[in-house]
């Protein structure tokens, strides 16, 4: 059974691998983390504080399913060896098709839990808030913007995540100019904070009649959504509150009433807009949240002394500034700028098959 015997061979070196991530991951401290807020949870205040208490919940959630992650991850490397042993054992080369798909399943995920283990970030597990903006190009700007965000709706509901759109702006002809999204899930923000600058189109243009090639650009902003009162003072004088009428296909992503809410911050311009809920007032508290967030990175930002961290390099919208392209015509292809990392299926890339790009710009950041 020498083909089996190979098999061992090739995971041989996983069982120190695994206990390398176990450390890697913090386990040992996160299952002391859980007992804690076991402890917490069982207490009779704990339901008092709701704002606490959902804390806590999400808290115990994310650490019992990276634990249990784990878990199942060892489970199948240990069952791939009892398989191994067996089919040795009893000379049975019928296993060995089982074996190689049960090996390619745990590399699989293996690879994408040493991932997660990149996901060291302050932010990282938060859920994240993505802005997308249409860039040079018009109307076919606005088209592009319209794709990417199906393209992140779609990597979202692949992941399990909850897409809440906040802020949502029509083309004045087709596509959107620009459309503000909260994507709800463990580590969302993790993995979004690779898709941080501008991305570039290549196309035989729809609404072009002589069927000419065009270049679009759309810029994509992530922050991380952060739940806990954010200690940051902001002066009414340093700010500007416009309201205005909802906007959104035939009603579909948001409510078309008179309370969507713009606040723009006048010392440093930044621009902040919510049309997600009916009440102008719960608009107005969500769009100062994001407000301060904004504040709080580009706080952070000049304290490092450097264009990188949360918000990541802040480029103009246009040439020379993309951080990947998104090739149609004349050939296919998507490639990330910063990593090489690169796809000739570009239609699988719009369905949402981003993983492999976040997963290499997290190896990529990890080096840098």
């Amino acid at each position: 059974m020498i083909q089996l015997e190979q098999m061992r061979q090739k995971l041989a070196g996983y069982s120190e691998k695994l206990i390398e991530m176990s450390e890697s991951l913090d386990l040992a401290g996160a299952s002391v983390k859980v007992e804690e807020l076991e402890m917490e949870a069982a207490g009779e205040a704990f339901w008092q504080d709701q704002d606490r208490t959902q804390v806590v919940l999400k808290e115990l959630k994310r650490l019992k399913d990276k634990i249990e992650e784990f878990r199942r991850l060892e489970q199948e490397y240990e069952d791939i060896q009892v398989m191994i042993d067996m089919g040795i054992e009893e000379g049975d080369e019928g296993v060995i098709q089982e074996v190689e798909g049960m090996t390619a399943k745990f590399l699989e995920d293996f690879e994408q839990i040493r991932v997660e283990t990149l996901l060291s970030g302050e932010y990282d597990p938060n859920s994240a808030i993505l802005t997308l903006h249409a860039g040079a190009g018009g109307t076919e700007s606005c088209d592009w913007v319209s794709m990417l965000f199906r393209m992140y709706t779609r990597w979202a509901e692949t992941k399990g995540y909850k897409v809440e759109v906040l802020d949502y702006l029509d083309g004045e002809e087709a596509g959107i100019k620009s459309v503000t999204i909260q994507v709800n899930g463990a580590n969302a923000y993790g993995y979004l904070k690779s898709e941080k600058g501008v991305h570039r189109l290549v196309r035989i243009s729809p609404f072009d009649s002589s069927g000419r090639r065009h270049t679009s650009f759309a810029s994509c902003d992530v922050i991380p959504e952060i739940e806990e009162d954010i200690d940051l003072e902001i002066a009414d004088d340093d700010i500007r509150i416009d309201t205005y009428r909802s906007s959104g296909a035939g009603g579909q992503h948001v409510n078309k009433t008179d309370s969507a809410i713009r606040i723009t911050h006048l010392p440093t311009g930044i621009v902040v807009q919510c049309q997600n809920e009916r009440s102008q007032h719960k608009n107005k508290d969500k769009a100062m949240h994001m407000l301060q967030i904004k504040l709080l990175e580009l706080k952070r930002l000049e304290q490092l002394e450097k264009m990188a961290g949360i918000r990541g390099e802040i480029k103009e919208i246009g040439w020379g500034s993309q951080i990947r392209s998104y090739v149609m015509h004349p050939y296919s292809m998507v490639k990330d700028h910063r990593t090489e990392e690169e796809s000739g299926n570009v239609q699988a890339v719009m369905d949402g098959k981003l993983d492999p790009f976040m997963n290499a710009y997290l190896k990529w950041l990890a080096i840098k």
